[in-house]
């Protein structure tokens, strides 16, 4: 099965921007979609976006419509989350994940003043 490695986390302040990347290896990337999810302290983990094999892409949250763009580079076997306007309610760990790949170790996203 594949992984991936997620990165570009950390504390950020209410209307500041991050950008998630996660590197996927072991599962031939090009050919699935990838997910990013999310879970916050005490609540169950939610899918957030999710990018098609030639770009497309899909928000799930209305919550973060218009505020964050997935991404992906496939020479690379990267995606990208691209975070703005960030809220304390984002606030959480960030995976990647695709239907050949198991739960990674997720980036921590914390929007605090």
């Amino acid at each position: 099965q594949g992984h991936f490695v997620e990165s570009g986390g950390g504390l950020v302040q209410p209307g500041g921007s991050l950008r998630l990347s996660c590197v996927g290896s072991g599962f031939t990337f090009g050919n699935y979609a990838v997910g990013w999810y999310r879970q916050a302290p005490g609540k169950e983990r939610e899918m957030v976006a999710s990018v098609h094999t030639r770009g497309g892409s899909i928000i799930f949250l209305d919550s973060v419509k218009g505020r964050f763009t997935i991404s992906r580079d496939n020479a690379k076997n990267t995606v990208y989350l691209q975070m703005n306007s960030l809220k304390p309610e984002d606030t959480a760990v960030y995976y990647c994940k695709t239907t050949d790949s198991v739960w990674g170790q997720g980036t921590q996203v914390t929007v605090s003043s």
